[in-house]
Order: C-alpha cells, then structure tokens, then sequence
C-alpha cells in the first residue's frame, strides 16, 4: 500500500480518539497501533479534527475535581481506581498521538510506543474492572484531560519524550510508591493489585523513554545531561505541577542520573511555588488548571 492509500485508509477507519466510549476505545486499540505503524507519514491532530480525544464521561478543569474520601471505604477505592482509569486513558491516547505525528521516527521507536500503548490500555482495563468490582461505574466522577494538554502538535520527539514518559510517567511512579504505603492497610486488596501491576510495568515505560531521550540526543549532537534542564525548563508552563515527592529509588530503578533526578525535585518546588503565587493572585483558571497536581 502506497503513502497516500495507507493515509486514506487510516482516514477512513474510527480512531480511540474519536471514539467516546470508553470500552470501545479498548476493542479498538490493538488494530489501530497495528494500522499506525504500516504508515510513514505523520499526521498531526489538527488535521484529524482532534483537539482534545472524545469522552463519554464529564471533563471538567484539574482544579474542579471534587475531593477524594478515605481509602478505607470502597467508594474511596473506586473513586482512587478511576482516577488512575483516566491517567491510563490519557497515556494510551498519547501514545497513539505520538504514533500519528511521528510517523517518520525510527521503526524500533514506533514499536516499543505501540508496545506500551497496549500495556497502558491493559492498565485501563484492570482499573475499569476494580471501578466496577467496587460497585461503582466509569463516569461515577469527572475526570480531567490535564496529561493530554501537556503536549502539542509542534512538540519535537525529544519534547513528546521527555514530557511523555520523563516527566508525566515519572511522575506517576513516586505516586504510586505512596499509593501503595497508602493501601497496605485496606482489608480489601484489589486496588493494591491494581496500583502494583501498573507500578511495575510504568518503571518500563519510563525506562524506554529515557534509552530513546539519551539516543535521540547523541543523534542530535545534544548532551543529554545538559538537554534536560533546559529542555525541561522551557516547558515549565505546559507541565502540571506535582505535589508527589519524588521517589529517588524508583527513579534510578527506571534510569534517572542522579543529576536528572535532583533537578526535578528543584523542578517540581518551583512548579508549586507558581501554584501558590496564581492562586494568591487569582490569576486566570486556565494557567492553574496547566499547573494543577498530577494525579
């Protein structure tokens, strides 16, 4: 199949992320990075119409969730349980996004984000089945679209990378040491499980995404030592802040210099020092929704 009949073809097959329902997303997945990697020629959201993916449930500003209730009840489990539904959403359509726009990136690159994909989709489902083991249903709380916000159509690879999977992936792994610390004493362990399985593979996914940020780099002619702060800095402002402290051994686990690591913990105060100071100030709900927590 030439470029313009594989492009046509993916034009005309339903995406993830023009689809609303949140189970139909997960019949689709697999045949769809199966699609995405037989193209070489990227396509950027604009040009699918994407602004923001579709949703079957309320999407609401990271500042408008409402608050969380205690683990010891199985509405505060559920409600902790679709929370992560939705982070695992969102990482499953960014990877398909990546996908997309960096159809030309090398061939192992597109395999291994396809790989992850499906384990963040795989992510999605356990997460969605302990919502629904719990008693509750997808959609039984809004969610946010802050991690889909954080990337744009003119990000470079190394931008989407170091956003992606060294920065909003990471910073999923110091929340779920302390998820984890948080659960060991619910009787009912099925979010642990849950919050375990995804912890192990997430040390994975941020570990590709730093070998892939170091390569891309050298290929560059860029240290990536030096490429990380300031690359990291200049996206100050499309990044949430984190209220999480990072976890230093399961960063280096997953391939963080200790360098790396120390400026994001300088990174992260900053981050929710600008919070403070926007909310002081009362500044537009719009920057405090790009500095809201990372959930």
């Amino acid at each position: 199949m030439n470029p313009q009949s594989q492009l046509e073809h993916i034009a005309q097959t339903k995406s993830v992320l023009h689809t609303a329902n949140v189970d139909e997303k997960l019949r689709l997945i697999e045949s769809e990075c199966h699609r995405l990697l037989m193209t070489s020629t990227p396509r950027k959201m604009s040009a699918l119409d994407v602004i923001e993916p579709a949703r079957d449930v309320s999407v609401v500003a990271r500042r408008q969730i409402p608050a969380r209730v205690g683990l010891q009840s199985a509405e505060g489990q559920a409600r902790l349980l679709h929370d992560l539904a939705n982070i695992e959403l969102q990482a499953m359509e960014l990877g398909v996004r990546t996908l997309y726009e960096f159809a030309s990136a090398p061939p192992e690159f597109r395999e291994g984000i396809a790989t992850i994909v499906l384990e963040e989709a795989k992510h999605l489902s356990l997460c969605l089945r302990g919502v629904r083991d719990l008693g509750f249903e997808w959609g039984a709380w809004p969610v946010h679209n802050t991690l889909w916000t954080s990337t744009h159509e003119d990000d470079s690879l190394l931008d989407r990378i170091l956003i992606v999977n060294c920065y909003l992936e990471a910073s999923g792994l110091d929340a779920g040491e302390l998820l984890l610390r948080r659960l060991s004493g619910v009787t009912n362990h099925l979010a642990r499980e849950i919050v375990a399985i995804i912890g192990d593979e997430e040390i994975g996914h941020v570990r590709y995404g730093l070998k892939w940020y170091r390569a891309l780099c050298t290929a560059e002619g860029l240290s990536s030592g030096d490429d990380f702060s300031k690359r990291l800095s200049r996206l100050f402002d499309r990044v949430p802040a984190r209220a999480v402290p990072v976890n230093t051994e399961t960063r280096e686990k997953a391939g963080f210099t200790k360098d790396e690591i120390e400026f994001v913990q300088n990174f992260t105060q900053l981050k929710l020092e600008s919070v403070r100071v926007a909310t002081k100030f009362d500044l537009p709900s719009s920057s405090l929704e790009r500095n809201g927590e990372h959930a």
